[in-house]
């Protein structure tokens, strides 16, 4: 039995052991530290680890490789053998060995099969298939040499047809994927070559098509989804697109009613077998996809059968007649929805087609009168065709536009009643129904009063019926409202050819849009569009009155200031901005009538002035006062420019007694407000151009009274303590005594000795060397200060 010590021997004997355990482990760090840096410093070699190669194809593609190619070997030889070898043998001995070749390669992939080895009997299968094409060739060659070979092909794509399809049900190769897809592949074939071998002409071949691609379509959706559906599917819509485009052609150019029917049966068997096709499809939207295509066919259908006997201009009307028949599938509530769907798409297709055929005659009458614009008052024209199409070539072909267009208007009204989808018809059958009394007076070849007196009527309407529209109905007011000032625009311009019917107009679209701003949601567009034509009708007046544009300019002043009248009293922001910048276009106008003459410039500057200046008295139109007071300077100087003034301050006092002015007042609102601010832009006006004119002039009289102005500038910046007065003043003041004290300092520096100079710079140094000392001793005092506080 171990005796325990007691606790002091134990506490000692425990301290023994950490301090063994804390030498060691010091000893165990340092030899590690010392390790981890020779490995660090001394470069390891290791060996890179070996990898196993990754094999770049799996098994089932090589094999499935290798049988592509010996399949290809074997055929490439049969053709070659057939090609080459075949004269060598007699008529026995090619029937034996072909026949034999075949039967085996038809035989081959059955007991391939039944061992598991799917792939080598699709294979050799393939190459069954190629050796009986051969084997149809080889009797062509051989036996049938007389028979014509578009007709023999075809008879050969039906029996190989019917052979593969025979083998591909047959129990041991139903198991294989190619016979039957090979099958259906040389199935496009047989049709298409008979009625190109019998002369079927176009339309047995386009209806060969149309046939080929309903079998398509019945393989298609009764077939499982595999190769034979992907065959089927493919081949539906290829030669069935093939078959429709050649139909729709025929349709198109018949010259008589019975081509036309033959084209139009020819479309209905397309649209039967799509109807078809969407009725046993069961993906909706697929579906719908077929029924457009049912639509559009059966429209280019019917429309085509009357083509021929309708003249050129209701071919679209015709087509549009039966688009419009398709929306009455909507309320057929029999037929499923997607067809329902797919036929209302359709018809809309075709409307919106038709829309687009008439919009050319659309942007003829309401872009064409302004081409009168190079012709100003040249005469009333014939009629409104002659109107509209100044030049640019008449649209013979859409006489029946305004009907194409009412009867999309009636069908968006009539026929659209979805809560959704009801506005935006409204407002389609709006723009549309515009468009067609748009061009009613172009179609008709009306008067040309009467053009004038249609579209002033539709401008008004649509006006009134956007001011009358309520708070609700903004969809419908915004667009009202910008087709009356489309029609408006377009009114203007055709009144151009004579000058009553322009000065009429254009006061009479002035008072209609000032009429139309009595009410609130309009005026920001109707009150720059009364602007606006007042304006035009101002120059009109001017030009009907003889006289000049100097003159004419006063008469357009009156635009701007009836618009700051109308800004200061708009209700809303949209308005005011609106109207003032109509308003200063027209100024801008006016100016550019004046330019000729300074003095009506000057009057018209003036003028302009006043009204922005009284436009600056509102107290959200403050900064208007800075271009009130450039345009009153700018009429001054115009006028003083008239008059060959040339002296500088006679431009600047103008603009400098009102700056200061100004100026004294703001600083009297404000103190805060700098002097620089206040005085240094008026006084800046004229003490630096009259500067600049007296280092110029040759003569004492500018000089002294530039420097007695500067002295009292200077003196008054002094008095009341302000910087710019005092420093512009005296600058402007020392800057004129030298320019007069030059000469005499010239002749004061040409008598000095050589000596001064000297003297001057030695005395510079000396004042900057006791102002370096002085501040080393105001440096020294202070840390002797600092040191005693410490």
């Amino acid at each position: 039995m171990t005796p325990v010590p007691p606790p002091a021997e134990e506490l000692r004997l425990i301290d023994a052991e950490l301090w063994h355990l804390h030498a060691r482990s010091s000893q165990l760090l340092a030899r590690r530290a010392w390790l981890v840096a020779h490995l660090s410093a001394t470069p390891q070699h290791r060996p890179l680890p070996t990898a196993t190669p990754r094999p770049e194809a799996t098994a089932p593609r090589v094999q499935n490789l290798l049988l592509l190619l010996g399949g290809l070997l074997l055929t490439i030889a049969a053709i070659a053998f057939t090609l080459v070898s075949w004269g060598h043998l007699g008529i026995a001995g090619r029937a034996l060995v072909l026949g034999a070749i075949t039967v085996a390669a038809l035989a081959a992939p059955v007991p391939l099969a039944g061992r598991g080895l799917r792939s080598t009997a699709e294979a050799v299968a393939g190459l069954a298939f190629a050796l009986t094409a051969l084997d149809a060739y080889a009797l062509h060659a051989v036996a049938l040499t007389g028979v014509d070979g578009t007709a023999y092909t075809a008879g050969a794509s039906a029996v190989l047809v019917a052979v593969w399809t025979g083998y591909g049900l047959l129990p041991g190769p139903a198991e294989l994927r190619l016979p039957l897809p090979a099958a259906l592949a040389t199935a496009q074939l047989p049709l298409l070559l008979w009625a190109v071998a019998y002369g079927a002409g176009r339309y047995g071949i386009t209806a060969a098509l149309l046939v080929t691609a309903a079998c398509d379509t019945v393989v298609a959706l009764r077939a499982p989804g595999g190769p034979v559906r992907i065959i089927a599917v493919v081949g539906a819509y290829g030669m069935g697109a093939w078959g429709v485009l050649a139909a729709a052609w025929l349709s198109w150019t018949a010259g008589g009613p019975g081509s036309a029917a033959q084209a139009a049966t020819l479309l209905l068997l397309a649209a039967g077998v799509a109807l078809t096709a969407a009725l046993r499809d069961r993906a909706e939207g697929h579906a719908v996809g077929l029924c457009v295509a049912v639509g559009l066919l059966v429209v280019t259908a019917l429309g085509g059968i009357v083509r021929p006997v309708l003249p050129t201009t209701w071919t679209v009307p015709a087509h549009l007649a039966v688009g419009i028949a398709l929306s009455g599938a909507v309320r057929a509530d029999r037929l499923p929805e997607p067809v329902r769907r797919g036929l209302a798409l359709a018809s809309a297709a075709v409307q919106g087609l038709a829309v687009l055929w008439a919009l050319p005659l659309l942007l003829l009458t309401v872009l064409g009168p302004a081409g009168a614009a190079a012709r100003v008052w040249s005469g009333a024209p014939a009629g409104a065709r002659e109107a509209v199409s100044v030049g640019a070539p008449w649209l013979p072909q859409l006489q029946t536009a305004p009907l194409v267009l009412a009867a999309v208007a009636g069908v968006l009204v009539l026929v659209v009643r979805d809560t959704t989808w009801r506005p935006r018809a409204l407002l389609g059958a709006l723009l549309l129904g515009w468009a067609a009394l748009m061009v009613v007076p172009v179609v008709l070849d009306l008067p040309y009063p009467a053009a004038l007196v249609v579209e002033g009527l539709a401008a008004a309407a649509l006006l009134t019926v956007a001011t009358r529209s309520r708070a609700a109905e903004g969809a419908r007011t915004v667009p009202a409202s910008l087709l009356a000032l489309v029609t408006s625009v377009s009114l203007a311009f055709l009144a151009l050819p004579t000058r009553s019917a322009t000065l009429g107009v254009l006061a009479a679209l002035t008072a209609l849009f000032a009429a139309g701003s009595f009410g609130q949601r309009l005026t920001p567009l109707t009150a720059p569009a009364a602007l606006g034509f007042g304006t035009a009708l101002a120059c009109a007046v001017s030009a009907a009155a003889g006289w000049e544009p100097r003159h004419a300019a006063l008469l357009v002043l009156v635009v701007p200031a009836v618009a700051a009248l109308l800004a200061a009293r708009a209700a809303g922001a949209r308005t005011a901005v609106a109207v003032e910048v109509t308003g200063a276009a027209a100024g801008f106008l006016a100016v550019g009538l004046a330019v000729e003459d300074p003095a009506t410039l000057s009057l018209v500057l003036s003028l302009s002035a006043v009204i922005v200046a009284a436009t600056a008295v509102r107290a959200d139109r403050r900064p208007a006062a800075y271009p009130a007071t450039a345009l009153f300077a700018l009429a001054a100087w115009v006028r003083l420019a008239a008059w060959d003034v040339t002296a500088p301050e006679a431009y600047t006092v103008p603009v400098s007694v009102p700056a200061l002015v100004i100026g004294f007042l703001r600083r009297r609102r404000d103190p805060q407000v700098s002097s620089w601010v206040a005085y240094g832009p008026g006084l800046a006006a004229t003490l630096v151009p009259s500067l600049a004119a007296a280092w110029t002039d040759a003569h004492a009289t500018r000089p002294w009274l530039v420097g007695a102005a500067a002295l009292l500038v200077t003196l008054l910046g002094a008095r009341h303590r302000l910087r710019a007065p005092l420093l512009l003043g005296g600058g402007v003041l020392v800057l004129d005594a030298l320019h007069e004290s030059a000469p005499y300092l010239v002749q004061v520096a040409g008598a000095l000795p050589r000596w001064v100079p000297f003297a001057f710079a030695g005395l510079l140094l000396l004042a900057v060397g006791a102002t370096y000392e002085r501040r080393l001793r105001d440096v020294r005092r202070l840390r002797e200060m600092l040191g005693r506080t410490h």
